[in-house]
């Protein structure tokens, strides 16, 4: 075995994978979990732990890998991380942990995702069960939202001997987890639901059809229901759409509600009732995660896919792997491309979108250089379904209902940091509520820093 490369990961063939919603990578077994671990070089000062946003002590689990020891190893990831499975699936690694890996300076990085996943798999395998708090405080705190936020925060502090119960919106918790990544990246049943699961059973209740702003105010848990802190981790689903013509046509759809219907209303499935658009030919606007995910499940129901994004291949901000998924299930990509409008047929649905070619001018804020239109290179792209996947803005529903509740120019909650501590005393927030649309890891980061916040605010109160 060459230990400067990775051992490779099996993956479903594109041509086959491309027709179903079952999982792409298979994960690594046991023997190439094994020949993986043996590659790290177990750093005294291990950089990979720098570039992990929630700290798992990635060294000493590698080693546990590399001795068989499982139990050790979930028990490693178990004390930074209440999501392994859903990180080892999902996480960015590749800029992170991965990014920071000393093995890849001269080689190729550690698989440190693969083998958190390998950890998962086998804890959920074999009934492994994250050690619950030997004492209770006699304090309530309310988690809004079940997302990975959410569950972070709420597992930590079922860990420190909190009452927690979690509020979700929807009729099944997980927030972005169920409704947003798609089934072939992330299982419900077989993945996600067991992670909940496993927060469950370190004491946390989760009360689901409640939409805090509507059927209860904070003000209300705090002062009527005896909270003593609050957690706002309700994401940001809220999509953005351009304001061209033509997008209130029938046949637009933003990338969440696309990507709702068919993962959590499971319409992707012949035995349910939901309505999903059976396309022909679908335009997926945008260039991030949630742009894969909506033209890879639309490639799935049947369509012919393209991805119209306005910069070149190398600004896309989607992680590596899954362009190159993408690509490898037959996905088209329209670069350096961007609608100026959506065209409509005379009974109001979609038949097609107006394009314009476009170059990178001058670097803008972001550092990106800017995208400008190429006058007169319009063209006409056919199809009947447009997805504006162009990113989201938390839903204002809570702060409008929350006195005192400081928002930024976005809708975005402001909250510090470091604690999540609000404008409001003894309401914290953290996630993608704070910061807009970001990553699952990031979330979590928020959440366990949220955590800490509400641990150090009621010990001292």
């Amino acid at each position: 075995m060459d230990v400067m490369k990775k051992v490779p990961v099996r993956e479903q063939d594109p041509k086959v994978r491309a027709t179903n919603f079952k999982e792409v990578c298979y994960g690594y077994n046991e023997e190439e979990a094994v020949a993986e671990a043996e590659r790290c070089l177990g750093c005294k000062n291990a950089r990979c732990v720098e570039g992990c946003p929630v700290k798992i002590d990635i060294p000493t689990f590698i080693k546990a890998v590399k001795e068989k020891d499982y139990v050790s190893a979930a028990n490693t990831i178990a004390k930074s991380s209440a999501l392994p499975a859903v990180c080892g699936r999902v996480c960015p690694q590749e800029s992170q942990c991965e990014g920071k890996c000393v093995r890849g300076i001269k080689g190729e990085a550690i698989s440190i995702g693969k083998l958190e996943r390998f950890v998962a798999d086998w804890s959920r395998e074999n009934g492994f069960v994250p050690k619950a708090a030997e004492e209770k405080l006699g304090k309530k705190v309310a988690v809004i939202g079940s997302g990975p936020a959410g569950l972070t925060c709420a597992g930590d502090l079922a860990k420190m001997g909190y009452d927690v119960t979690i509020f979700e919106a929807l009729h099944e918790p997980g927030g972005v987890l169920t409704y947003g990544i798609p089934e072939f990246r992330l299982p419900k049943q077989a993945v996600v639901q067991p992670e909940i699961e496993n927060v469950r059973k370190l004491g946390v209740q989760i009360e689901t059809n409640v939409i805090i702003g509507k059927s209860v105010t904070i003000d209300e848990l705090m002062d009527e229901e005896g909270f003593s802190a609050v957690f706002i981790g309700s994401g940001a689903g809220l999509p953005k759409f351009m304001g061209i013509p033509g997008e209130n046509a029938n046949g637009v759809f933003s990338a969440n509600e696309y990507l709702t219907r068919s993962n959590l209303m499971k319409a992707f499935r012949d035995d349910y009732d939901t309505p999903i658009a059976t396309s022909k030919k679908v335009v997926v606007v945008g260039g991030g995660n949630v742009a894969m995910d909506a033209a890879r499940t639309a490639l799935r129901l049947g369509a012919e896919v393209h991805i119209v994004y306005r910069r070149s291949e190398a600004e896309l901000p989607a992680r590596a792997e899954e362009v190159h998924h993408a690509k490898e299930e037959g996905i088209i990509f329209d670069l350096l491309t961007n609608p100026t409008e959506i065209l409509v047929d005379e009974k109001g649905w979609v038949k097609g979108v107006d394009v314009v070619k476009m170059e990178l001018g001058e670097p803008d804020a972001s550092g990106r250089r800017r995208p400008v239109e190429i006058p007169g290179s319009n063209y006409v792209i056919d199809c009947d379904t447009v997805i504006m996947s162009l990113g989201t803005s938390p839903n204002p529903l809570i702060s409008s209902t929350t006195e005192g509740l400081e928002t930024n120019r976005h809708k975005c909650i402001v909250a510090e940091e470091e604690n999540g501590q609000t404008s409001r005393e003894g309401v914290f927030a953290g996630g993608d509520a704070v910061t807009g649309a970001a990553t699952v890891i990031l979330a979590m980061e928020a959440g366990k820093a949220g955590a800490r916040g509400i641990h150090e605010y009621l010990s001292n109160k």
